[in-house]
């Protein structure tokens, strides 16, 4: 097996990247396995089927937490397979996809030219439960956050939950797609989801603690933004308070905050 994957249950893998300090997923049922986010690239896609491929040669099916690059653009590698996510996940995939090819080309990574915009093919709105055989795995969308297409992946029984960018651990969240004032909701949502592991988008394993304290900061921030108080009193870093002044206030202008 491939030395980067650590096992949070049964089955159920973890593989961390330095690229991003990203975290996939990988679930094995008796009959296939479930490949959670693809990474940044063909190239490091194709590290990541490989890896899959250690640990099982069962087909595979895809699903992506959210349409950012860093989590949807390996998907190419890993055709014909289904690859699921949310609708508007799909429908922002394929509208902004080469907008965010060309951002992050300027700032390096030349493989990102060589990538097929993939966006996923199968979609839901609210909930869905794929079977790996005599394995169900649910996908739910509990509301915007950390953009407005986010999902968890919940496999009951192994007490796991992949959160995707709705939780973060080793850096603070990101609003530039976000809804801060909706966040707080979401991850609340998430909290009555059962299962004690859940695993960031980015950085380390946590707890169902770590959720709560990084909750509790969401609803912090959004009632100063709410009651029009000190934005320098939210629970985050100066470049996270600037983002999301400006992040309410494009939502403001839109009407949608």
């Amino acid at each position: 097996m491939d030395e980067r994957w650590r096992e949070v249950g049964d089955r159920v893998y973890v593989r961390r990247h330095e690229s991003f300090d990203l975290n996939v997923g990988l679930v094995v049922g008796d009959e296939g396995c479930l490949v959670v986010d693809t990474r940044m690239s063909h190239r490091q896609g194709r590290d990541l089927a490989g890896a899959v491929r250690s640990v099982t040669a069962l087909p595979w099916t895809v699903v992506n937490t959210h349409a950012h690059f860093d989590h949807f653009f390996g998907n190419a590698v890993f055709l014909p397979a289904d690859i699921w996510g949310h609708v508007r996940c799909a429908e922002t995939a394929a509208a902004t996809g080469e907008a965010q090819r060309r951002k992050w080309l300027h700032e390096g990574p030349e493989e990102l030219a060589e990538v097929e915009i993939t966006p996923p093919d199968r979609t839901f709105t609210d909930a869905v439960t794929l079977d790996l055989g005599g394995r169900p795995v649910h996908l739910r969308y509990l509301g915007r956050g950390h953009t407005d297409n986010d999902i968890v992946v919940e496999v009951p029984g192994a007490g796991v939950v992949f959160a995707g960018d709705l939780v973060e651990e080793g850096a603070p969240p990101q609003f530039g797609d976000g809804f801060p004032l909706e966040w707080p909701d979401t991850l609340a949502r998430l909290l009555d989801l059962p299962g004690e592991t859940v695993v960031p988008g980015h950085g380390a394993v946590v707890d169902r603690e770590f959720v709560r304290r990084q909750h509790a900061d969401h609803v912090v921030a959004a009632g100063i933004l709410t009651a029009g108080g000190d934005p320098a009193r939210m629970p985050f870093p100066a470049e996270t308070v600037t983002e999301i002044v400006a992040r309410i206030a494009e939502l403001r202008a839109a009407g949608e905050a």
